[in-house]
């Protein structure tokens, strides 16, 4: 793992395979608040990184062993430590991006300002920054953190899950009680609608049959003009943990034929 000021944050970055200059670069963009960049180092990121592929994994701000400085956790600050890490890694091609439920909608809001640097995005569990996902998000991390100063839970929590779960939450807890996280989300740049209805970027959206987002599935295919979607069965939010076996494969394939597309049209403008 390396430390990479991104903008003046420090994030933790972990590179996985041994790929060539000319490999494509696919970057995890992981959830908020109880994730970090291990779940895709334990599921789905090795996968990639043995098919030939540069794996790019981060903590975001906040989160993991990244800095969690005490403001500015908006949608925009996210994306933005995005692009100053791929300028700071020195990626100017294009990249392939697998954003898990918040992670998705940072990986969204980035290829929305850049889609000339991204092949195409990849969403598990995500929708696009919206005026009511701002103010769903900011009550959620905003009832989460009332409950956790509840001095009984964390004790349950290691108790029913085990010690790995409770130490996502004692990080959980140092966000939302020491940063402005849950009322800099509401303030978040929500962007136009018919900024997302002319985005150009092939977009795989993939949900857990059982969740509640799956819902938004027509929605999102009429809202986004290169959008596929796909329902996991017996599954509902915590799909990629619970299959990566089913989750990785198709984002593995989706990725392979982004770059068969890629490769198609440019030789077609070529002649």
């Amino acid at each position: 793992m390396t430390k990479v000021d991104a903008g003046g944050t420090r994030l933790n970055v972990e590179r996985l395979g041994d790929a060539g200059p000319g490999a494509e670069t696919v970057v995890f963009v992981h959830g908020i608040a109880t994730d970090n960049l291990t779940s895709y180092y334990f599921t789905v990121a090795p996968h990639f990184a043995e098919a030939g592929y540069d794996v790019v994994m981060y903590d975001q701000r906040g989160h993991g062993r990244s800095a969690r400085p005490p403001h500015g956790y908006t949608i925009e600050a996210f994306s933005g430590d995005l692009r100053a890490l791929l300028d700071e890694l020195g990626i100017q091609r294009p990249v392939h991006l697998v954003g898990n439920s918040f992670g998705g909608t940072v990986a969204l809001d980035y290829a929305l300002d850049h889609p000339d640097r991204v092949a195409s995005v990849l969403m598990v569990e995500s929708e696009p920054p919206t005026a009511a996902w701002a103010q769903k998000m900011s009550g959620l991390l905003a009832g989460s953190a009332y409950k956790l100063h509840d001095e009984r839970t964390l004790p349950w929590i290691e108790e029913t899950y085990g010690r790995h779960e409770a130490r996502l939450v004692r990080w959980a807890m140092r966000l939302l009680h020491g940063t402005s996280v849950a009322e800099d989300i509401a303030a978040s740049r929500i962007p136009d609608e018919d900024r997302w209805r002319a985005l150009d970027v092939p977009v795989l959206a993939v949900y857990g049959a059982e969740s509640d987002l799956a819902e938004m599935a027509p929605w999102l295919e009429s809202l986004l003009p290169r959008c596929r979607t796909l329902e996991v069965e017996g599954h509902g939010h915590s799909v990629l943990v619970g299959t990566p076996q089913t989750v990785g494969p198709l984002l593995l394939d989706w990725v392979r034929d982004s770059h068969k597309e890629l490769v198609g049209a440019a030789e077609r403008g070529v002649r």
